[in-house]
């Protein structure tokens, strides 16, 4: 497989494309003078790479001939009989692909690389099934599946030597196009497609194209992965459960696309990327502040090695009378310009993001150096818990990875098991293995929301005294702080040998500290991560609420980093080149100028500072950071003089 696009550290910036005059009609209303306009601007701007999609219904318009009492006679294009050709054998229209390879040339020639969303029958809201295919579950209807192969396979084998074609990609959002009712249909119809396209084409690789995928639903990113090359995630925030609880420009939001996508990675075991992310238009953010957001998103994704990003989507469709356009308030005002092509506020930022990648001076981001391994469990939102912790770990300073329970999980020096519920959230054999690893010397965190665990007293050295499904707000003393926790069920515990190490003003446990062997476990009666995820403002700089100092006790953070910082708004990774040179990444998630001060191991100093233009200073220790703005150190050691 060909994955120079999406090999490791690596960093594109381009966006989903429908042409300006006619969206997603483009192809029936195909007007070249407009679409290589369109392209040049685009490239102008530094945009590198299109998702483009050949829209199912145009490409494959089939229609169902009927006889007496209805019984089907002869497939057609339309009035046109199939050609004995690999055309017509597909059931494609020779016109649609003409142009299809038009758009390919015109892409080449801007140096534009695209990812081919083959399957196109879902598209902001409306179905684009051929006809003789409506009324058919295109997921698992045999005759359905038929001609889709066909179709992939004819569009691939057309298109494979293309020099402009990066990637394939399955489909938009092909699981919003039909129904699914396990595990089993979904796996059977993606290992399909995806089959097809790789009986034509060996090397490009194949992209999910799917949005709302979990651990143990139907659309499972571990099975998905089995088969293709290359996840993604459409991190939209009004669409995504938890994500659109703070404001664009703050904290919160600025993760979101980095947590989920390393989500996706990390549980399906292959890259991923932000294939689809926008703002969705001026009802749910101004002009500068989608900048804003868009900026701290870019620094964080690149930091977190999530390989690129793609806009949604180049150009306004707000004067497009057709359906969706004419339903969806949400799909008119998404593009790059405005409407009399002058660029908006946020490819500004996309086109200093993309020339601030193209400076630095390495061509790929080194590995990123972790701390904790956090383990998502049955039963739970793994969604939740997972942004939750990604969000505490962020103020912290902590780097995780992600594993499922029902999977492997790598060796680590410290594990998260958050937001624990229920009576089966792992099988007894993990969970003793994980107690094996704190006894050989590894932190283990459990924050439980009323889940039945056994063994739990002899390793975290607490006892239950009562269990109760009574939800409650408590107050919890910690390190001079009063922070405000929520849990489902009351589980008052008296200690057997653990620390506590923070109660709640009615007198019940909160946090406690107990060695295990050569480790540690740490106990947390609340389920935090939870609750970060799902209210309000936990992040929010006038009523935050510092539960990321739980995390911060637990000293998870590896000794061999090289710099730290204290504020909890402020974003650090560290990545290392070798033993004496490290790359840091300092990002300002605040809507306000912050201050820096830098903490360097011994023997460590800074010897460059870089960010997007120049917004960011660096004096001494200090670095001052604009508002949603960041900056990559490159850090290097000498051996301290005697």
């Amino acid at each position: 497989m060909d994955s120079q696009h999406f090999e490791q550290g690596a960093f594109f910036i381009g966006c989903n494309y429908w042409a300006s005059h006619a969206g997603m009609f483009m192809w029936r209303d195909w007007d070249e003078r407009t679409v290589e306009e369109d392209l040049r601007r685009l490239a102008q701007a530094r945009i590198t790479t299109l998702r483009i999609f050949p829209l199912w219904s145009d490409f494959q318009p089939l229609r169902l001939h009927m006889g007496a009492h209805g019984e089907p006679r002869e497939e057609r294009l339309a009035e046109t009989p199939l050609a004995f050709d690999e055309a017509g054998c597909a059931g494609v229209d020779t016109v649609m692909l003409e142009r299809f390879r038009k758009f390919c040339d015109l892409a080449e020639k801007y140096r534009l690389k695209l990812i081919v969303g083959l399957l196109t029958g879902w598209m902001s809201g409306r179905l684009f099934v051929p006809e003789m295919l409506q009324g058919r579950n295109i997921l698992t209807d045999p005759i359905a599946i038929k001609w889709e192969i066909r179709f992939v396979r004819l569009m691939v084998r057309r298109f494979r030597e293309h020099p402009a074609i990066a990637a394939w990609d399955l489909g938009n959002e092909c699981n919003c196009m039909g129904q699914v009712t396990n595990a089993e249909q979904a796996y059977v119809w993606a290992s399909a497609i995806s089959m097809a396209i790789r009986c034509e084409d060996a090397e490009r690789p194949i992209v999910s194209g799917m949005h709302s995928l979990s651990p143990d639903g139907h659309w499972r990113m571990q099975e998905q992965a089995e088969f293709l090359d290359v996840l993604c995630t459409h991190p939209y925030p009004i669409f995504t459960p938890h994500c659109d609880t703070d404001p664009l420009n703050q904290m919160k939001s600025a993760l979101h696309a980095a947590a989920q996508s390393l989500y996706y990675a990390d549980l399906g075991g292959k890259p991923c990327f932000a294939e689809e992310m926008g703002v969705l238009g001026p009802m749910v953010v101004s002009d500068a502040y989608a900048a804003d957001y868009i900026r701290a998103s870019l620094l964080t994704l690149l930091a977190h090695d999530c390989r690129g990003m793609l806009w949604w989507c180049g150009f306004e469709q707000s004067e497009l009378s057709r359906t969706p356009y004419d339903w969806n308030g949400v799909e008119r005002e998404l593009g790059l310009f405005y409407l009399d092509r002058t660029e908006k506020p946020v490819l500004k930022a996309m086109t200093a993001f993309s020339e601030f990648v193209e400076a630095l001076p390495f061509r790929r981001m080194p590995k990123r150096m972790t701390d904790a391994v956090c383990v998502l469990t049955r039963g739970q939102d793994a969604w939740a818990a997972a942004y939750g912790a990604f969000i505490l770990a962020r103020q912290a300073h902590v780097d995780l990875t992600f594993a499922w329970a029902d999977g492997p999980i790598p060796e680590a020096p410290a594990y998260l098991l958050p937001s624990v519920i229920g009576d089966t959230p792992m099988n007894r054999s993990v969970y003793l293995k994980l107690i094996d690893r704190v006894k050989q010397g590894a932190k283990l965190y459990l924050s439980l929301d009323g889940a039945l665990l056994s063994p739990f007293s002899a390793f975290s050295g607490l006892r239950v005294l009562t269990r109760a499904h009574a939800p409650q707000t408590a107050e919890v003393s910690f390190q001079g702080e009063t922070i405000r926790m929520q849990r489902d069920y009351r589980l008052r515990c008296e200690s057997i040998g653990a620390e506590v190490l923070a109660s709640a003003f009615n007198g019940d446990v909160a946090f406690a500290r107990n060695r295990c062997g050569e480790g540690e476990v740490y106990t947390l009666l609340f389920p935090l991560e939870h609750q970060m995820a799902c209210q309000p403002g936990m992040t929010d700089s006038e009523d935050a609420q510092p539960g990321f100092l739980f995390y911060e006790a637990m000293n998870l953070r590896s000794r061999e980093k090289a710099v730290s910082v204290s504020q909890p708004t402020l974003g650090l990774t560290e990545h290392q080149v070798d033993d004496r040179q490290h790359i840091v990444t300092v990002i300002n998630y605040e809507p306000y100028d912050q201050q820096a001060l830098l903490t360097l191991a011994e023997g460590w100093t800074v010897v460059e500072c870089r960010s997007m233009e120049d917004a960011a200073q660096l004096h001494g220790s200090t670095l001052h950071l604009p508002h949603n703005n960041g900056a990559v150190l490159t850090v290097a050691y000498a051996e301290p003089q005697p």
